[in-house]
């Protein structure tokens, strides 16, 4: 307990330590600080107000200005002085410009125009007249009493006639700067800076709270030379409010003001009768104490903790020492029972690596087996589709064959007769018949034939005309009108013509059984090139898709056709197709009537080369 005591005590006497340097040396920094912004910031002040004290002097050696107080008060030209009085303000960037005859009233101002204007107001009141008139320089600061701003004056005699001894002069010309700008600029920095007067009175300060407060309360006599010269019109002039908590060497003090603490500096303006301040925040200090007194402790508690730790540290190497060949004994059992572990760990092991060998064995031979087992369903989805053509194929066939049979009887009968001409015009009919009948059978060769991996140019208008080719005779035996409406530029594809042809194929052949009983049979087959896309569709005038049949439309061995009419594998095998070529096939309903396809193959901009023609045109 002692112990613990002792450690506390020694821990607070060394953050205290800590804390008090680090005040210490933060107050310093401070202080250099904040004696810079206020050197700084008086030379700026300075400069900013003396820059315009030649101006009333000038203005008052003006021809003009001195040729107007000369005149009669009925002829002199107002305007014209106002207008060169409002322009010299404007080059000069001052507030406001204004002329005061003998008696302190103004006959001439920049700001003849506005509503607070200074003309016919009297200012002999003004501390800058009382100088001026008495043949000096004058400067004076105060608060308007027309427009209520502060400002910081200067004011020049004026002699119509030239200067003499014995001449007072004729008026005053008086340059009001105004003082918002240099706030403004103060506003920027960290600190709080303000001017006070001669009574303690705070004339500028960049918070705006502070302006037209004291430092400490005014006397009456004061607050009555004050109205004398009405230089804060009648503005109360409260307290602001300041206690000072301490004073520094230097004369630095740390004040408080609204439950904040601050580093006071101070330097006087001999040459306006102030004095500049500058209120730097003392959350700088505040800071750096706490993390001395931070620093220290943790500085202290390492210390102690390194002693208790090597203090543990002896304790426990004694506990080590008798606890070593009990260890040791412990250690060399747990290996040998590890290893045994490891062995048996690395036995099971070995049978679950060839285990899982034949399970990829065989997920291979699965997996080629079901590639197999697909190409097979489109091959046999194919062939389903070349037997509902085959009895078109059979009617195309069988009309060439007889004509055969009549051309070849004709030509037997004509050369019995001696016309071997005539019989030489029918083997001509029978040789164009066999060129159709193989035409017709080129085809069925065709679509019957296997596809390949091998992706090649193919030009989507061609594969239409292909599968039209196919079913022209059923399309006409069931009075189907079918209306093309490709782009006239041919649309290439990335893809393998005989799957690419086989969806197609399954298409038309859907939108042919579809429109069986419809009164309006018309088929619209389309292809287009749009942006990267090259879309074909496949519309007809059927009855449409049931919600039903959209929903389940691409699942393998669902059909809308009565048992025995098909197996439900036609459009889920086309979809499998057109997503291996890259792109999609989507089902939906006309708003006029109808089911409508539609195929998104990735567009080729230009083929590689011209493909092949297909055996059907052969």
């Amino acid at each position: 307990m002692l112990v613990v005591l002792a450690v506390s005590i020694a821990l607070l006497l060394v953050m205290w330590q800590g804390a008090r340097l680090a005040r210490e040396w933060a107050l310093a920094e401070l202080h250099h600080t904040a004696g810079n912004a206020l050197q700084l910031s008086r030379a700026n002040l300075t400069g900013y107000l003396t820059r315009h004290d030649y101006l009333p002097h000038l203005l008052a050696t003006r021809e003009s200005v001195r040729r107007f107080l000369a005149q009669p008060h009925d002829i002199r030209d107002v305007p014209a002085l106002n207008r060169l009085l409002n322009r010299s303000r404007a080059y000069a960037d001052v507030s406001d410009i204004y002329l005061l005859d003998r008696g302190g009233t103004t006959i001439a101002a920049s700001n003849w125009q506005r509503a607070d204007s200074f003309m016919g107001q009297n200012y002999a009141f003004r501390g800058y007249y009382r100088q001026a008139i008495s043949g000096h320089g004058g400067r004076f600061h105060a608060l308007g009493t027309q427009s209520g701003k502060r400002g910081y004056y200067f004011s020049a005699p004026v002699w119509a006639n030239g200067r003499t001894s014995e001449t007072p002069p004729d008026g005053v010309m008086v340059v009001k700067v105004g003082l918002e700008g240099i706030e403004r600029e103060w506003q920027s920095l960290d600190a709080t800076l303000l001017v006070t007067d001669a009574n303690g009175i705070i004339f500028m300060a960049s918070n705006p709270d502070l302006r037209l407060t004291a430092l400490k309360p005014l006397s009456e006599g004061v607050r009555r030379g004050l109205l004398a010269t009405r230089r804060y019109t009648d503005d109360p002039l409260p307290e602001a409010g300041f206690d000072v908590l301490e004073t520094l060497p230097g004369g630095a003090r740390l004040m408080r003001l609204d439950g904040r603490d601050y580093l006071n500096l101070s330097q006087p303006l001999a040459r306006f009768n102030w004095r500049l301040n500058i209120l730097q925040p003392l959350a700088p200090v505040t800071q750096a104490q706490w993390l001395g007194a931070l620093g220290a402790g943790g500085s202290w508690m390492l210390l102690a903790l390194g002693g208790a730790i090597g203090w543990q540290r002896r304790r426990l190497r004694r506990e080590r020492e008798r606890f070593a060949e009990r260890e040791r004994h412990t250690l060399a059992h747990a290996r040998d029972e590890l290893e045994r572990h490891v062995e048996a760990r690395t036995r099971e092991l070995m049978g679950s690596n060839r285990q899982l060998s034949q399970e990829i064995e065989e997920r291979k031979r699965a997996e080629e087996s079901l590639r197999q087992t697909r190409d097979e369903l489109v091959q046999a989805a194919r062939l389903a589709v070349l037997g509902q053509l085959a009895a078109s194929i059979n009617h195309e066939l069988n009309q060439p064959l007889g004509a055969i049979r009549a051309y070849a009887d004709n030509a037997r009968i004509l050369l019995e007769r001696g016309r071997p001409e005539a019989a030489a015009d029918n083997l001509v009919q029978i040789s164009e018949l066999v060129e159709r009948m193989a035409a017709i059978s080129a085809q069925l060769r065709q679509f019957s034939r296997k596809g390949d991996d091998t992706l090649t140019d193919v030009s989507a208008q061609a594969c239409f005309d292909y599968a039209l080719r196919l079913f022209r005779a059923r399309l006409e035996a069931a009075d189907i009108r079918v209306r093309l409406q490709m782009s006239e530029a041919t649309c290439w594809v990335r893809a393998d013509s005989v799957r690419l042809e086989q969806v197609l194929v399954n298409l038309i052949g859907n939108a042919q059984q579809a429109m069986c009983d419809s009164a309006e049979r018309q088929l619209i087959l389309s292809a287009e090139h749009r942006d990267e896309w090259v879309i074909l569709s496949v519309a007809d005038s059927g009855p449409g898709l049931s919600a039903e049949a959209l929903d389940h439309l691409f699942e393998p061995f669902y059909t809308t056709r009565a048992a025995g009419k098909g197996l439900g594998l036609g459009l889920s095998i086309s979809q499998r197709i057109i997503s291996d070529l890259g792109g999609r096939l989507e089902a939906r309903n006309r708003p006029e009537g109808g089911a409508l396809f539609i195929i998104h193959l990735p567009a080729v901009a230009t083929p590689r080369a011209l493909p092949p023609e297909t055996p059907a045109n052969a």
